[in-house]
């Protein structure tokens, strides 16, 4: 039952009271996606947004140079398309399934509906539009603060805290990051050139903090690269 699945507290439906989940998960259209179909277009004028409650997407924006950046990514129990039907602007992004998604399909007016009778979930929307608002202020500041190195495990890192699962047989030090991403998504979620982006995860390697196997990143050590990242043991999110 999705009702009683363990959301991870970092997402949308993992802030909220239980019967205040238990009624969002009765609203909307469920919907099942399969990889790589595009959920929601970048430039579309829809009004709805997507509730996530199975698999991981992402969410790419592209130039009018012709330029894709990963700008996020979003897991079960994440809100997404909440910016353009709020504002009743086209959408900024494309969202794409990164493997089988489902999702429940919810029109502005029944969120707005819901969450006027929700206060929790008027604050969990909050919250989550501050973090994600946090996460971009921080990859600002990180273009000038940090080298190329530090930045690059400072994104791995609070992917990490975010998303991460430990890995079987672990202590909880060592953890599969949790996603599918590619070097060149690294590159553009820490604002780096691709060939700089593989040296400095083939270095991260070397020191032991990261292994790397066919899109899948695996933490060797997470207090080591939180220190080495200069990042807080806290959740970000």
């Amino acid at each position: 039952m999705l009702v009683n699945q363990a959301w991870p507290p970092s997402t949308f439906l993992g802030r909220l009271r239980d019967a205040t989940r238990e009624e969002l998960l009765s609203q909307g259209t469920p919907m099942a996606y399969p990889p790589h179909r595009t959920l929601l277009h970048q430039g579309d004028g829809s009004r709805h947004v997507l509730l996530l409650t199975s698999g991981v997407v992402k969410v790419v924006a592209s130039s009018e140079s012709g330029y894709d950046m990963l700008l996020a990514v979003r897991i079960a129990g994440d809100l997404v398309g909440e910016m353009a039907a709020f504002e009743e602007r086209p959408r900024s992004g494309t969202v794409v399934a990164c493997g089988d998604v489902t999702a429940r399909i919810i029109q502005m007016r029944t969120l707005e509906s819901f969450l006027s009778r929700h206060p929790d979930a008027m604050r969990a929307v909050l919250h989550m539009l501050c973090a994600r608002l946090r996460w971009a202020n921080r990859r600002r500041i990180d273009f000038q603060a940090y080298d190329s190195l530090t930045r690059l495990a400072r994104v791995l890192a609070e992917l990490c805290q975010a998303y991460a699962q430990p890995a079987p047989d672990s202590d909880g030090t060592r953890c599969d990051l949790g996603v599918t991403l590619t070097q060149r998504e690294l590159a553009s979620l820490a604002g780096l050139k691709l060939n700089t982006a593989e040296k400095n995860l083939a270095t991260l390697t070397a020191q032991g903090l990261v292994e790397r196997s066919y899109r899948n990143i695996t933490i060797c050590d997470v207090p080591k690269l939180l220190e080495f990242a200069k990042v807080a043991a806290d959740n970000p999110y």
